[in-house]
């Protein structure tokens, strides 16, 4: 699956998600917007509309790529690869683009969009695995998604707490 998007990235255009294209960008923006809001309202205003426009451009086709890792087994693979894959392309382009346009806080916006990029593709990936924010066949509306997400939120805290308590006693038996 990831040599079939190397040979031919161009194919994750057919398979654009609209769903990340709109709710990354609006929840970048606002981030974006909070952390350069120490350096004024015009500063703070300017990295809301820069960071705004740049996901809306590019999230569509991350998405796209999350919607394909989501079929990765085991899915701890298909995870690793899209915290690994997405954060490593997105944020170098992301931080030129704030390079270029003068965002004020741009080390401070970036560490939270990576951090927040960790979280939310771990999210994303859960929550495409049972078929919701997809695109294409068996999608939903935005809307009834929207309606699933409290229910997934708690599915993923509590998978992800699960996790951890596995691996902690997997560790303190090495111990």
């Amino acid at each position: 699956m990831l040599r079939s998007v190397a040979r031919d990235p161009w194919q994750l255009r057919r398979a654009w998600n609209y769903k990340s294209a709109v709710l990354s960008s609006l929840s970048r923006a606002v981030l974006f917007y909070a952390a350069n809001a120490p350096a004024g309202p015009a500063a703070a205003r300017q990295a809301f509309l820069t960071e705004i426009w740049f996901r809306l451009l590019t999230s569509g086709f991350y998405g796209a790529l999350t919607q394909r890792l989501r079929q990765i087994e085991p899915a701890w693979k298909g995870l690793l690869a899209a915290i690994v894959i997405l954060p490593t392309c997105g944020h170098g382009l992301e931080i030129a683009v704030h390079w270029w346009r003068g965002t004020a806080e741009l080390s401070r916006s970036i560490a939270l969009s990576i951090g927040f990029t960790v979280l939310t593709t771990a999210f994303n990936v859960f929550a495409m695995r049972r078929g919701a924010l997809i695109v294409g066949p068996g999608a939903q509306p935005l809307y009834r998604d929207l309606v699933r997400m409290p229910s997934l939120v708690a599915l993923f805290i509590t998978a992800a707490v699960s996790s951890l308590v596995r691996a902690a006693r997997g560790w303190t038996r090495l111990a």
